[in-house]
This record gives C-alpha cells, sequence and structure tokens, in this order.
C-alpha cells in the first residue's frame, strides 16, 4: 500500500512540473508572434498646379546721394514722396503700399595710387524701398511707367500671384497623393508584395510662392511698359505609409 501511494505522488509532482515546463516553451514563440512589427512602405509624393495670376507685387525705391547724410536723406525723401503720391494716383491703395527696405550707407573714398592715406568718407548714399501689391493687372506697365518717370531709380522685380491660393494649392496636393500611390503600387508590384490599408499621411511642405519675372522696363515714357504675366505654380509634397500584404 505504501508503494502504490509513493507511486501515485511521484506522479502527481510529474504532472505539476510537465504543465509550467510546456507553458515555458511556447510562451516565448507567442510573444515573438504578437509583437512582430508590420512591414510598411512609405513615399513622397508631389503635384503642381498652375493657374492665371490675379495680382502682382513690385518692388521699386530711389537711391540718393549727398555730401552729408543730412543732404541724402533729406533728397531721398522728397523723391520717395513724389513716389508713393504717384502709386496712389495710379490708383493703388494705401494698404496695399509698404516700406520694404532703408538704409543710410557711407560712401568712401579710395586714396591714390601709392598714396599711404586711409579710404575716407566723401559723402552719403541713402536707399529706400517700398513694395506695392497690383490687384489689376491691367494698370500693371502704366504703374512701371509711372515709378520711373516719377523718380524711382531701382526697380527689383515683379511677382505675379494668386489672391486665393487654396483651390490651386488643393489640386496640387491631389496631385502629389496619385503621384505618392502611383510609385507606391509600381514598388510594391516589382517586389512582389501587394499595398494593404494607409497607416499615415502627412504634408511636409508646399512651396506657395509664385514665379517671379523680372521685368526689363523701357525707358520711353509714351507708353506703357510691356508686361507678362503668365501662370502662377504651386507645388504640393505628401508623405503617404501603406502596410505590405505579402
Amino acid at each position: 500500500m505504501t508503494r502504490f501511494r509513493s507511486s501515485l505522488l511521484a506522479a502527481a509532482l510529474l504532472a505539476a512540473v510537465a504543465v509550467p515546463a510546456t507553458f515555458a516553451a511556447t510562451a516565448p514563440a507567442m510573444a515573438a508572434e504578437a509583437g512582430q512589427t508590420a512591414q510598411t512602405l512609405s513615399l513622397t509624393g508631389e503635384g503642381t498646379a498652375s493657374a492665371a495670376p490675379d495680382q502682382a507685387t513690385v518692388t521699386s525705391g530711389v537711391t540718393s546721394e549727398g555730401k552729408t547724410a543730412r543732404e541724402a536723406v533729406d533728397a531721398n525723401s522728397k523723391a520717395m514722396a513724389a513716389l508713393l503720391d504717384a502709386f496712389k494716383k495710379a490708383g493703388i491703395q494705401a494698404s496695399d503700399l509698404q516700406t520694404s527696405g532703408f538704409s543710410v550707407q557711407p560712401r568712401y573714398a579710395q586714396p591714390k595710387e601709392g598714396s599711404s592715406e586711409a579710404p575716407h568718407i566723401d559723402g552719403y548714399e541713402v536707399r529706400n524701398q517700398v513694395t506695392a501689391r497690383i490687384r489689376d493687372l491691367t494698370k500693371l506697365g502704366a504703374v512701371l511707367d509711372t515709378a520711373v518717370s516719377t523718380g524711382s531709380n531701382q526697380i527689383d522685380g515683379i511677382s505675379f500671384g494668386v489672391t486665393d491660393e487654396a483651390p490651386v494649392l488643393d489640386k496640387a496636393r491631389e496631385a502629389a497623393v496619385a503621384d505618392a500611390k502611383r510609385k507606391a503600387e509600381l514598388i510594391a508590384k516589382a517586389a512582389g508584395v501587394k499595398l494593404g490599408r494607409i497607416l499615415a499621411i502627412a504634408e511636409p511642405g508646399t512651396d506657395t510662392g509664385p514665379r517671379p519675372m523680372m521685368a526689363a522696363y523701357a525707358m520711353d515714357k509714351r507708353s506703357a511698359v510691356p508686361v507678362e504675366a503668365g501662370e502662377s505654380e504651386y507645388t504640393a509634397r505628401v508623405s503617404v505609409t501603406w502596410e505590405i500584404v505579402q
């Protein structure tokens, strides 16, 4: 009887030890399967859209010189006041005029060759710039002509743009998503896999700056300056991440 009970006790102990041993052997495999990360494919698409501009910005200014800084500033202020007044008379609202640069710099005279003298100030140069927004492009040529006729001796360039950029940018975004999807499908097909659900979409940035156009202006005051507006182009970029299905 004693030997029989000992055998039962030994069998029970072996069973109790065997169950945890089996679970311990399978637990790591189950954890690895649960923690397995999904394979993904991330791509960035780019899209562009164009629209006829309906406004332009012009940066114009006056550069003046004088023996003293006061003399140069006075001459420049008088010329700029005339330029701003001419812009307003041409139909540009005060809210569309903004000073974009002002500087006073000494002008140095170089010593004669072989001289031991140091360069010295022999005058001053003053620059004043204003950026004007023209909302009626039919007046752009006349505005440029007005600037030159009034005394502007510095025109840095013209930028064309669209007042409401949102619809144009939306078209560019749609084109960017389509571009990312096209490239993803091409790569997935070449790799022998399939695209699953989209895991993430992000917009790294958009290029909302319209293409600038430098304008060469004629000095003939009898006619307006000829300009061409062309089209303003906008670029959007979209990053998309897909889950890969084997």
